[in-house]
């Protein structure tokens, strides 16, 4: 069988990361561009939802709303150093839509554009975002995403307030590898024996009341639990998937004007342990497709809550003790890589061609408050990926992410090329690329310490 709408679907994040280039260009550079303040720590955070409305509906495929997508604004001030981070309950967005987030972040809360990030929870439950001069509909579907970021950053701008912070780490077990070994080639399911690391980073930022104005998670997962799955009624439903049910657990919990915020981490292989729309691999290792419908929100709400409850119960451990004199540091910088061909694998195959074609430089967002680091990059990376700049970031606690800028395909590591795996070859990167910008974040993040 082949699956070739959501296929369709994963490749639209390539055109995502060529739209993004422009926004880039001031940034391609390998050496380090910096900015730092050890001042009294403010923290703000807003929150607010995408207008969907019936009228802007089909919308890319999508035609009900089960539960609305957010733009979501965490700022950070500590003495002259400001910075923002937003995060877009979206599959990717265009280079389009981030410069108008960014406008309305830096006029709004005074933050520098080089110091705003954006990235997406890359749920794939969503619209996806492309040029407003396509059509009509979606100049209108960009205008309402930058109106939703202009009412949350007034809000963080509005709450803004001394605040301290503090770190901790969890478990949860609701991811699982992606990859799976069939009799054709490696492809997707669930790869119970491969890498999946289960740990979930938290922060959680108070006023000096010991309210909490955010509380921050950090995983490797896609939020993909609904991908593709089409109700019993025909309907293919918008939704924040996973990572929009364990933030909305999150902040169910602590109410009031706390908000939740998602990093998703190492995405590049790992899955919701259950989907709606799943991979089935049979005795004689072949792989089918099953789509278990209306049925599949059951498997959303379940897993959301799981992940959630861990982040909570994790946010009640931590003692927020960071505040006046905590480091806040930023740099950006970029690794340069080999690229290859891009592919776009429909299912599985024994042998591909690696052979780079050319150069490419991929960014790096990496900033420090107090004992954490965290670091941001553009393509989906891998589980061990993930784990190297972890353990090599010189930090007790580092959070790792990817999708910033809008997001890019798939920067595989070593092993998944050498198995030819659905990352492998959906990657325009070439082999090695992920350990080089593993090497480069490291060491970025040990220029902050």
């Amino acid at each position: 069988m082949r699956n070739e709408k959501e296929i369709g679907r994963r490749t639209l994040l390539g055109a995502a990361a060529a739209l993004s280039t422009a926004a880039l260009t001031a940034i391609a550079s390998p050496a380090l561009a910096a900015a730092s303040g050890t001042g009294s720590l403010k923290v703000g955070a807003g929150r607010s939802a995408i207008a969907i409305p019936d009228s802007l509906l089909p919308l890319d495929g999508f035609t009900t709303v089960h539960d609305d997508l957010y733009v979501r604004v965490l700022l950070l001030q500590n003495g002259i150093t400001k910075v923002a981070l937003v995060i877009v309950d979206l599959t990717s967005i265009s280079a389009e839509a981030i410069a108008g987030l960014r406008q309305v972040v830096s006029q709004t809360a005074g933050v520098a554009s080089s110091n705003i990030m954006v990235t997406v929870t890359h749920t794939f439950s969503a619209p996806h975002v492309f040029a407003s001069t396509q059509s009509t509909q979606m100049a209108t579907w960009v205008r309402n995403i930058v109106a939703a970021c202009q009412t949350a950053v007034t809000a963080a701008t509005g709450g803004l307030r001394a605040a301290k912070v503090g770190y901790g780490y969890g478990t949860c077990d609701v991811n699982v590898n992606r990859n799976v070994e069939t009799a054709d080639g490696w492809w997707l399911g669930t790869g119970e024996a491969l890498p999946s690391s289960k740990t979930v980073a938290v922060a959680r930022f108070d006023d000096l009341d010991g309210t909490p104005i955010a509380v921050l998670a950090n995983y490797n997962v896609q939020s993909c639990v609904m991908m593709e799955s089409v109700m019993a009624s025909g309907d293919l439903p918008v939704s924040a998937d996973l990572a929009g049910a364990a933030v909305a657990h999150v902040e169910s919990q602590y109410g009031g004007d706390t908000v939740g915020f998602f990093l998703v981490g190492a995405c590049g292989d790992q899955f919701p342990a259950f989907r709606s729309k799943r991979y089935v691999i049979d005795k004689d290792r072949r792989w089918a497709q099953v789509d278990a419908q209306d049925n599949g929100w059951l498997l959303l709400t379940v897993q959301g809550e799981r992940l959630g409850t861990e982040i909570v119960r994790v946010a009640q451990t931590i003692r927020a003790d960071q505040g006046a004199g905590t480091a806040l540091k930023f740099v950006q910088t970029s690794a340069t890589v080999q690229t290859i061909a891009q592919g776009h694998p429909t299912g599985p195959v024994t042998s591909y061609d690696f052979t780079p074609t050319g150069t490419a430089e991929a960014p790096l967002w990496i900033f420090r408050l107090g004992s954490a680091v965290f670091v941001g990059a553009s393509p989906e990376l891998s589980t061990n990926t993930a784990l190297d700049i972890r353990e090599g970031s010189g930090f007790k606690y580092a959070f790792v992410a990817s999708m910033f800028e809008g997001g890019a395909k798939n920067m595989a590591n070593r092993w998944n090329y050498a198995h030819i795996t659905y990352a492998a070859v959906d990657s325009g990167y070439a082999p090695g690329s992920a350990e080089k910008l593993a090497q480069r974040a490291e060491h970025a993040a040990k220029s902050l310490t």
